[in-house]
């Protein structure tokens, strides 16, 4: 073989090389997408059982949860559940910051239920007070928290997710979340290295900040976003919002410009998404008792549909409260809001 010869043999050997290194990582990215993918695509459609494990201390007005809401549920059609809880006002003040156990068996139970009826979970750290007011002094607590719930719930089955902290928001801006977000997860993650994580942008998971969210390279996380617009709509006659109540009488129609303003609003995240290698769930959507329900089922329907589309997974705020699908006192679906959720409209059972 000539010197010229031998030169060439190794550059084509080294070359071969180089693209056989390429095309593993190349295959390493691809397989470390579908980690989250798969667990996206089971969430399918999904309801909030809202208002129950993350209500205030002693609130009259809870909803106390019963097995028979996780068989209607299902049978209804859902897929999964997210289950809010206000991790924060059952945990010591002081470290080792104990979550109450008592406390813990409660959220246990819903959990069990839910997997019983075969329905993924969603355990969402729903408000943290400490977090969204002073998050440099709040944040070992949390950690802590996420510690505790990572150890506890190690051996459940990975059909349970973990959402980190719902809506950051207050003096969780853009900069202070995307510090102490990957905190957040590496306390999961220094556990369980294999759960699915869930999390969303900062200003109230607000599609409009997906381009802030700093995200570390894991690929087992679901990124979340919360839809409520146009909020004079969803939002009228709610107590909590100053000026709601002038908002009261308001439609939503569908015609061609709140159609155009949904379908830019979610082709924006798809974007995102697309750009970012991500699955997106849509956590929070829905509109308070105070529309007529005709507008509720439409807008209801319309943006489960552009979720679907979109392949996202979804689910609806909430289950039996003032937003509800359900009627705890008749024990029975608001039909028009369950067929606007379950209705083959925009896609298959799931995204």
């Amino acid at each position: 073989m000539t010197f010229a010869m031998c030169v060439l043999r190794k550059f084509w050997l080294r070359l071969a090389t180089v693209a056989t290194l390429v095309a593993l990582a190349a295959g390493a990215a691809a397989a470390q997408d579908d980690a989250a993918a798969p667990a996206n695509h089971a969430l399918g459609r999904g309801i909030n059982l809202g208002n129950a494990l993350d209500a205030p201390l002693n609130a009259t007005w809870a909803l106390h949860l019963r097995g028979d809401y996780f068989d209607a549920i299902k049978q209804a059609g859902f897929n999964s559940v997210r289950l809010p809880v206000a991790f924060y006002l059952h945990t010591a003040a002081e470290a080792p910051y104990a979550i109450d156990p008592g406390f813990l068996a409660q959220v246990d139970w819903a959990i069990n239920q839910a997997l019983s009826r075969g329905l993924v979970v969603v355990l969402d750290n729903h408000h943290d007070v400490g977090m969204e007011r002073r998050p440099d002094d709040s944040l070992p607590r949390l950690v802590a928290v996420w510690t505790q719930l990572a150890r506890h719930y190690h051996d459940y089955p990975d059909t349970v997710y973990f959402e980190l902290l719902n809506e950051p928001s207050g003096a969780l801006t853009d900069a202070e979340w995307a510090k102490d977000a990957p905190v957040l997860l590496s306390a999961v993650r220094n556990v369980d290295a294999k759960r699915t994580v869930v999390i969303g942008a900062a200003y109230w998971n607000s599609l409009d900040h997906l381009g802030a969210l700093a995200l570390p390279d894991d690929r087992n996380i679901i990124v979340t976003f919360h839809y409520y617009i146009p909020l004079r709509f969803t939002h009228q006659g709610a107590s909590w919002m100053a000026g709601a109540d002038k908002w009261k009488g308001t439609a939503w129609i569908g015609d061609a410009a709140e159609q155009a303003t949904l379908d830019h609003d979610f082709d924006k995240a798809t974007q995102w998404a697309a750009a970012n290698r991500r699955p997106l769930y849509l956590g929070e959507f829905g509109a308070f008792q105070a529309a007529d329900m005709e507008s509720r089922a439409r807008w209801t329907r319309a943006v489960a549909d552009a979720a679907l589309r979109r392949g996202m997974s979804f689910a609806y705020w909430e289950f039996g409260s003032s937003f509800g699908a359900y009627d705890p006192a008749k024990l029975q679906w608001r039909a028009p809001l369950l067929e606007a959720l379950i209705a083959r409209g925009g896609g298959d059972a799931k995204p």
